[in-house]
């Protein structure tokens, strides 16, 4: 992990964040019906976490290697658009994405957790992992998460990301008016 000041710096300048799936936003683990559809287990917090970010701002966009039903309606649920899925090359569709909305890579932020993500992670202006990422992908990131894929990491990255480019308070204070009522309970 780089030093926190140059953290937040290169967390300053994103304009795209983009996510793997399985190990990011889920555990990892692949669940399987008996008819051979896939289920996925997302974290209600992480999805909020990328809905604060994306309403501050920041376009969302995901790029997996595995192709699931479940991803497309969980990130059309999100509002996510830019949804690549079924990437062996995520370099390539990095580039790819880039390009579609003339941003340059040095505005980009990917996290992924194997080896897979390394070559888009290096990129990428900024980079994430999740506390469980392979050892690799904690060595090279910017910023490692404290918490583990599908189980916060997404959430906490999300908020780095607001905090550095001085939108936190504004993105949570969007919840606060419902505070004192909750008071009163």
């Amino acid at each position: 992990m780089k030093p926190i000041e140059e953290c937040r710096a290169r967390a300053r300048r994103l304009k795209l964040m983009i996510f793997d799936v399985d190990g990011v936003l889920t555990d990892g683990s692949l669940y399987f019906t008996d008819a051979g559809s896939e289920i996925k287990v997302f974290y209600a917090r992480d999805g909020h976490g990328l809905r604060m970010l994306q309403a501050e701002g920041v376009t969302l966009a995901i790029i997996t290697g595995r192709n699931a039903a479940c991803v497309a309606w969980r990130m059309k649920n999100l509002g996510i658009e830019y949804v690549y899925q079924g990437i062996e090359n995520k370099l390539a569709a990095l580039h790819e994405l880039l390009a579609r909305l003339g941003v340059d890579a040095s505005e980009a932020g990917f996290m992924g957790d194997d080896v897979i993500d390394l070559q888009a992670m290096a990129a990428c202006g900024f980079s994430a992992t999740p506390s469980d990422g392979c050892e690799i992908n904690r060595q090279r990131a910017d910023y490692i998460a404290r918490f583990p894929g599908g189980r916060g990491a997404a959430r906490e990255v999300c908020e780095f990301i607001l905090a550095a480019q001085g939108k936190l308070d504004e993105a949570m204070t969007r919840h606060l008016p419902f505070l004192p009522m909750m008071a009163g309970k």
